[in-house]
């Protein structure tokens, strides 16, 4: 181990290191907690100044990380916000964080990571550590990054240190907080690795070192890929039972009594969030340079991207047996976060429905406890829409209602009593009702 990563190491054990969160979303900012809870100082850097005044009011934007714990912190002068990159030098580990999302082609872009990099190789200084955990294809950490890093002359693993470390955060999950997650570790070299390990250390249970930053990097494209094909499964299963007449959902109940050799997965409207819609197709994409197609994962996405038209067209379907039709309609949906009890909407499939529904002339609203206004979608750049109060008399004006995230705060009794007509797209109510419609 040279002297600059012994050094470092020491600093991030006796928690005298100083550690910079680049991104601070619902990855980063989860990132940020942790890490003040540990006892490190930490400043956190975005180029939302928006993000940045709140952080330093203390005020947070996502629902499961407390303002109140951001106030103590900011006034024991642990943590600070900036978009200020220029501090990126006072910092002894650089954990970057920003999106990965897909182009309209459903290529990578990785155009977030390489600006990042590019920022950070400016600030660049001997000794200190930096770790990629933006979800990308295997091969980004040292194809991409590396050469930004390097440019300026200093050499990884004798200068300075390099690392991937795949975010695994379930949002709103309070089983498994940031700190109860292991957490996977590949390095450039191994004085990197070490470096790495020694900052997760401090604030998880267990880290997972690995050989090299791409098994690392295809460790989280293997777990969201895992996910994908058996929603994808369980969703097309979906579909075939309901033309036969058989209750998917009793299907489920049914096989996940053996106890061995079957993992219940759960239908839905479509696929939400920024890992499971998006991270398989990072594969697809780099697999074609070694002239593989990926068959079962395009599949597996061609079926899931259905499925928010499967809802429409259940619900057009619902609609005409009362002798309406989807055009001039007045459609309620319930829910649009991507999951229950959270406010997360990236890549949610409620957003997907209103579209649909909105294109083919029905009049929607949409009611969600955790998200008062939905607008700022770059899919969807027309949408800006307030979440409307739920009451019984606002509920019986609609023709339709669809609910697309089951929100505990839900009375799903209540909405049956009340409303004309419901689509169920996550078993929210639990059994069958004349005015209920499966979808």
């Amino acid at each position: 181990m040279n002297t600059l990563a012994r050094k470092l190491e020491k600093r991030i054990k006796d928690k005298t290191a100083r550690v910079g969160v680049i991104g601070l979303g619902y990855v980063g900012l989860p990132l940020v907690k942790a890490f003040l809870q540990a006892g490190f100082r930490v400043t956190g850097f975005d180029i939302d100044r928006k993000k940045i005044d709140m952080l330093m009011r203390g005020r947070s934007y996502i629902r499961h990380i407390s303002a109140v714990e951001l106030k103590r912190y900011l006034s024991r002068r642990m943590f600070s916000a900036t978009d200020d990159f220029r501090g990126l030098k006072n910092v002894e580990a650089v954990i970057v964080c920003v999106p990965t999302p897909l182009d309209s082609h459903r290529n990578p872009d990785l155009s977030f990571v390489l600006d990042t990099a590019r920022v950070v190789a400016r600030h660049l200084r001997r000794g200190q550590l930096v770790v990629l955990e933006s979800t990308t294809y295997p091969g980004t950490t040292e194809e991409e990054m590396l050469p930004i890093l390097q440019a300026g002359g200093l050499k990884v693993g004798r200068d300075f240190f390099l690392a991937f470390s795949p975010e695994r955060e379930d949002p709103g999950n309070k089983q498994f907080p940031t700190a109860r997650i292991p957490k996977v570790v590949g390095g450039v070299t191994r004085d990197c690795l070490r470096t790495a390990k020694a900052l997760y250390d401090q604030i998880v249970l267990r880290t997972v070192p690995v050989s090299s930053t791409r098994v690392a990097e295809s460790s989280k494209l293997l777990e969201n890929i895992f996910r994908a094909v058996n929603i994808a499964l369980v969703n097309e299963l979906k579909m075939i039972f309901d033309r036969m007449g058989i209750d998917v959902w009793e299907v489920i109940k049914a096989s996940s009594t053996k106890p061995f050799g079957f993992m219940p997965f759960h239908p839905g409207p479509g696929l939400g969030g920024h890992c499971i819609p998006i991270d398989p197709f990072y594969l697809t994409w780099k697999a074609r340079e070694v002239d593989f197609s990926t068959r079962l994962i395009e599949l597996a996405g061609e079926i899931n991207t259905l499925m928010p038209y499967y809802v429409v067209q259940k619900t057009a379907d619902a609609l005409s047996r009362t002798g309406k039709s989807v055009a001039g309609a007045k459609v309620l949906v319930l829910g649009i976060a991507y999951k229950k009890d959270i406010d997360d909407q990236r890549e949610s499939p409620s957003l997907k429905i209103i579209s649909i529904l909105r294109k083919a002339g029905a009049r929607v609203d949409y009611n969600d406890p955790y998200v008062p206004r939905s607008s700022g979608h770059r899919e969807y750049p027309d949408l800006d829409l307030r979440s409307v109060p739920l009451t019984a008399g606002r509920l019986k004006k609609y023709d339709v209602v669809i609910i697309a995230t089951d929100h505990s705060a839900y009375d799903c009794d209540w909405l049956v009593r009340n409303a004309a007509l419901i689509v169920d797209t996550r078993h929210a109510v639990g059994k069958k009702h004349r005015r209920v419609v499966p979808a």
